[in-house]
């Protein structure tokens, strides 16, 4: 009897020792839950319901958006660091919450580079500068001239306050040399229903969010903040050719899971992006928007958001934006 008892305990404590190892290899076994800091209808809203088709098709599972919006992403965010560490939950964000937020607040209920376990970064593309149709401008210097001979009375909108292009619009005040009043929204989709209706003057977000609004007449942009044109909309002139040379600002996204989710499920992750986001119809969709697809390993992404935190500190010094 005690012979077989030390049988029953041994297989038993053997099940329990392999059942993570089993539930692994069956990974995924039930829908993942795609946190998005934002809510719908902005560049990394579309984003993750991009990836989620790509992660859904590849995994064979359902990857279900969870759209989070609020606070510069930080909702979102915590509530994905906060969540379990097992490959069911993942965040898909950008900038904002990995470079600008934590540039701007010392306190953070979750930390950008210690509480998530990096996957892949995912995409980068140009900001462009949009104005609302009623205002009478054409150029980025028009612009200027305008808010020059109107101080403090334009308005700029923005993902809220804390986002990437709130500090883009910051940074355009700085070396416009303008003033302007910002705008902060619960999110760009809000935003640019604003900037379309004329609530607010211009914006500055992703070419990916605003240029199909332009191409709708429903908005005008003036500018591309890249080196050179986009491929996408080669009508939109640089900064630099509207007057404004030196200002260039990109925007991107990553996927990232919370800290301590097993290294073999965050490997399948990543080997699922990256074939995912170079299968031609994947690439083709992003080229039409001007999105250029960098996916890679973890440790890059990882590299990637250490370098990029650096740089918006420098930035937001520059510039002397503070948040409450």
């Amino acid at each position: 009897m005690k012979l077989l008892s030390r049988v029953v305990f041994v297989g038993a404590a053997a099940v329990v020792f392999a059942a993570p190892s089993f539930a692994q290899q069956d990974y995924p076994h039930r829908p993942i839950r795609m946190i998005v800091p934002y809510p719908p209808g902005g560049p990394t809203d579309i984003m993750g319901r991009l990836t989620s088709e790509v992660l859904s098709k590849r995994l064979r599972q359902n990857v279900v958006v969870d759209n989070r919006g609020g606070a510069a992403t930080v909702i979102g965010a915590e509530m994905a660091a906060r969540s379990p560490a097992d490959g069911y939950t993942v965040l898909v964000s950008s900038e904002t919450t990995f470079a600008v937020t934590p540039a701007l607040k010392d306190k953070l209920p979750y930390d950008p580079q210690r509480d998530f376990a990096p996957i892949s970064q995912l995409t980068t593309q140009p900001y462009v500068l949009a104005v609302s149709p009623s205002l009478p401008v054409n150029s980025v210097s028009q612009l200027i001239a305008h808010a020059k001979a109107n101080p403090g009375k334009l308005t700029y909108g923005s993902a809220g306050t804390g986002s990437a292009n709130h500090l883009a619009g910051e940074m355009f005040k700085h070396v416009a040399g303008i003033e302007a009043i910002h705008v902060p929204y619960k999110g760009n989709g809000p935003a640019i229903v604003d900037l379309i209706g004329g609530q607010i003057a211009y914006m500055l977000g992703s070419i990916s969010s605003l240029y199909p609004h332009a191409s709708a007449k429903k908005l005008r942009l003036l500018g591309v903040a890249s080196a050179k044109r986009s491929a996408t909309a080669p009508e939109i002139p640089t900064f630099a050719e509207g007057g404004m040379p030196g200002y260039q600002v990109s925007g991107w996204n990553c996927i990232v899971a919370p800290r301590g989710t097993p290294p073999q499920i965050i490997k399948r992750l990543n080997a699922e992006i990256v074939a995912g986001f170079n299968q031609p119809d994947v690439l083709e969709r992003l080229r039409k928007q001007s999105i250029e697809p960098v996916a890679g390993t973890p440790d890059q992404l990882a590299a990637f958001m250490k370098s990029e935190l650096t740089r918006y500190r420098k930035l937001i010094k520059t510039v002397g934006l503070t948040v409450e």
